[in-house]
């Protein structure tokens, strides 16, 4: 009668495994594609070149507007100063750095209200040393959230 009541026991164990196994892959395919959209570039919208022109977007509050102007050169790289004309910015606005052509971390830029409508952040765009070709992307957030009301991907090239 022991190894009966051992080879059930065994035979729950493993029932209990495979439906730790089967759970875990619905919570991951639940929760999966909200992490694989924030862990890769945001490819399925249209890139805007922010220094090549000022981007803009209709959401059903109005009109967006950001636009990026170089500064000068430090010795850190290139100064930037991203301007954003937003007709109602989240409480907690903030833009954050993060690679498009190769990951280099992601660099959260603080937006300072500088009109009613008017937002600004001066920045350095960290460099490539093996390369001038990095493309950095730039996600508006609210704190910890990326807004989902931008229709583009706003990026520019990183200057030495």
């Amino acid at each position: 009668m022991p190894a009966k009541r051992l080879a059930v026991g065994q035979g729950m164990v493993r029932a209990i495994g495979v439906l730790g196994l089967v759970v875990g892959a619905i919570v991951l395919l639940a929760l999966g594609p909200g992490w694989e959209e924030s862990a890769t570039p945001a490819g399925d919208r249209p890139e805007c070149k922010l220094l090549s022109e000022p981007c803009r977007w209709e959401t059903g509050k109005g009109t967006w507007r950001a636009e990026l102007t170089t500064l000068k050169a430090g010795d850190q790289g290139m100064e930037y100063r991203l301007t954003v004309q937003a007709p109602a910015p989240p409480e907690r606005f903030l833009a954050v750095l993060r690679g498009q052509s190769m990951y280099m971390g992601e660099y959260p830029v603080p937006l300072s209200q500088k009109a009613p409508t008017l937002y600004q952040a001066t920045f350095t765009a960290p460099f490539c040393t093996t390369g001038g070709d990095m493309i950095w992307r730039i996600d508006l957030q609210d704190g910890q959230k990326v807004m989902e009301n931008v229709p583009l991907t706003l990026v520019f090239r990183a200057e030495k």
